[in-house]
């Protein structure tokens, strides 16, 4: 008589989507063109700034708003990529989280590093006797 062994746990099975070739297809040739229109619309933006710089008068909040636009229209061309190219937008709402909360938290931490580098810098410049010195020197005329 045979021992059949049951596993402990029952195998956890997921309902997957197949998409046909067509449809993939077509979701392919949509996303491209949509993207393609974010880029246009990108370099027009960055056009548009560089002609703002070039200006006589150049508005700062302007410039600072056309930079948003920017990183909002890029974090959704991102998002497009990495959704039907990278076929994440396919996957079960764990398994996407498990990649993009560390990479939120990677984005973060650069964030916080840039930040934390930033103040470093200016507070050595403000409280670095040496600093000071050199500078003090260089405005003298003391040095070679």
């Amino acid at each position: 008589m045979e021992h059949q062994q049951t596993p402990i746990s029952p195998e956890m099975t997921f309902p997957q989507q197949h998409h046909s070739d067509e449809e993939f297809k077509r979701r392919v040739r949509k996303t491209t063109i949509l993207l393609s229109i974010i880029t246009v619309i990108e370099l027009g933006i960055g056009l548009t700034i560089y002609t703002i710089h070039k200006g006589p008068d150049p508005s700062h909040l302007l410039v600072l708003m056309f930079k948003g636009m920017v990183c909002i229209l890029t974090l959704a061309k991102a998002y497009y990529i990495v959704s039907v190219f990278m076929h994440l937008g396919d996957e079960i709402r764990n398994m996407i989280m498990s990649i993009v909360v560390p990479l939120m938290l990677f984005i973060w931490f650069i964030a916080a590093f840039l930040w934390d580098g930033n103040s470093y810098k200016n507070l050595r410049n403000s409280y670095d006797k040496h600093f000071e010195e050199k500078k003090i020197e260089n405005k003298s005329g003391g040095g070679h």
